[in-house]
């Protein structure tokens, strides 16, 4: 599998490596992002008007591919409101926090619910649902929000996800690339997403509990706040909305029987969507569309009950405080997603089609040309597939790129018992980086319902996982 590699190529690999430097620096990385996409806009259309007419395009374009998860976490927000103002969640929350009773439960617990939920509907309606419920409970017990995103990343888009078991979409992605039965895929992957999961939650409970432990601050700078408070506290007022400062919210008078019929009805409408997701076999946008929908009626049901005459201009209010905060969020990332977008199929959409016959796209390309440069045997086979399916996954994408590592991984093994192992070694490599994990624009969901900084997120994040990453590698090298 031959791939020319271009000035695009070598111009698009050249910033990665600057945004990645920048990030670890902490600082912004939005010029250099716009400076990359002007850049290749440049190389792509040789005028300098078509470079800065791509900048506007690719903003469009990775708003366009984030829009529907702008709209579900804006819309739960501003359910969030309205049932923080009302107290229905202190009365929902209340049944949980009998199980729920320490930082180290609440990481725990709200990242085995999250995995259960995600092996069935996938992550993006799953942090929803888990965030909207039990993320007031964990900070109430002491877990910064920092933590519950943690949990939710690594068990939601990182185990689950990767593993894929009950939907099979990866696995079969991966199988049907390398000329694989799914189920010898899947059966490889097991030991594999468990050595990961279990290396990559635990380093990520330690360092969690160590800086708990030594007093100093674990969350991050609150700016993007969410649906809580960073602080935690046994007052009524420790979920609060994302006023300035973190102010105590103004509490809107509700009946205590009210607040029962809601706190039940909540629950239950939600536990209807999961049947009905069940059921109906529906998952990813279709999923996600199904709790939107819920949360909006919700929103009318609860705010036109304690507003009465009010109620259908404080409507209106509540979404348009949701999404604000969505856009807010996801302000600072558009610039960075529509970057790294041009790596994918943005490029040929944007610009006429730049990249050479037989390209796949930029972030691909590298991927095949990475993999060429190294001896074909199993041990540097496992090494190659893991960065392989690094790569693969900068897009923010984790599925993108799997396809190309199953084609990979069947040149790389040296016998019909490896390749299964070194496809499996790929997909968890793949959608671990770019499923949600490390790419910050991809583990918005995580952070916004927990409302904490996304690139603060990824930080904390990224120790964990490349330790995983080694650990499962070395795991493969003996399963090989």
């Amino acid at each position: 599998m031959n791939i020319q590699l271009t000035a695009l190529h070598y111009v698009y690999l050249a910033f990665i490596v600057l945004i990645i430097a920048v990030m670890i620096r902490r600082r912004d990385t939005t010029i250099i992002c716009v400076a990359g996409i002007m850049t290749i806009g440049l190389l792509a259309t040789e005028t300098l008007s078509g470079s800065v007419a791509g900048i506007f395009s690719s903003f469009i374009y990775a708003t366009k591919e984030l829009l529907s998860t702008i709209f579900i976490i804006s819309i739960i927000v501003a359910m969030s409101r309205v049932l923080i103002r009302t107290g229905i969640n202190e009365v929902m929350v209340t049944p949980v926090t009998r199980f729920i009773r320490s930082p180290q439960v609440a990481y725990w617990g709200i990242g085995l619910i999250m995995m259960v939920v995600s092996l069935f509907f996938w992550p993006s309606p799953a942090v929803a649902l888990v965030g909207a419920v039990l993320l007031p409970v964990a900070v109430r017990v002491g877990l910064p929000p920092i933590g519950a995103a943690i949990a939710m990343n690594l068990f939601g888009h990182g185990i689950a996800l990767s593993g894929d078991y009950i939907i099979q979409g990866a696995p079969k992605l991966t199988a049907d690339a390398a000329g694989l039965p799914v189920t010898s895929v899947m059966t490889a992957s097991i030991p594999l997403v468990i050595v990961m999961g279990t290396v990559s939650t635990l380093t990520a409970f330690w360092m969690l509990r160590k800086e708990m432990k030594s007093g100093s601050p674990v969350h991050s700078p609150n700016v993007t706040s969410g649906t809580v408070s960073t602080e935690p506290s046994s007052s009524s007022e420790a979920v609060s909305t994302s006023q300035p400062g973190n102010l105590p919210i103004e509490r809107q008078v509700m009946s205590p029987r009210l607040k029962k019929v809601f706190a039940l009805l909540i629950p239950l409408l939600f536990a209807v969507d999961v049947i009905l997701m069940f059921v109906l076999k529906l998952q990813g946008g279709d999923a996600t569309a199904l709790i939107g929908g819920t949360a909006v009626v919700i929103l009318i049901a609860v705010t036109l009950a304690a507003h009465r005459h009010a109620g259908p201009e404080e409507t209106t209010n509540y979404l348009i405080e949701g999404f604000q905060f969505g856009f807010k969020v996801f302000g600072p990332v558009i610039p960075i997603a529509a970057f790294f977008y041009l790596g994918d199929a943005a490029i040929t959409e944007l610009f006429i089609n730049p990249l050479p016959e037989g390209s796949h796209g930029i972030v691909n390309d590298l991927g095949v040309a990475l993999a060429g440069l190294v001896p074909l045997n199993d041990t540097v086979g496992a090494v190659t597939m893991t960065v392989t399916g690094a790569v693969t996954g900068m897009d923010g994408s984790g599925f993108s790129g799997i396809s190309l590592v199953g084609s990979i991984a069947s040149m790389f093994a040296g016998s019909a018992d490896s390749a299964p192992v070194l496809t499996a070694l790929g997909q968890v490599a793949a959608i671990w980086v770019g499923g949600g994990t490390l790419i910050p624009w991809a583990l918005i969901p995580a952070a916004a319902i927990c409302g904490v900084n996304p690139f603060e997120l990824a930080r904390r994040n990224l120790k964990p996982v490349l330790l995983g990453l080694t650990v499962t590698t070395i795991v493969a090298i003996f399963l090989i």
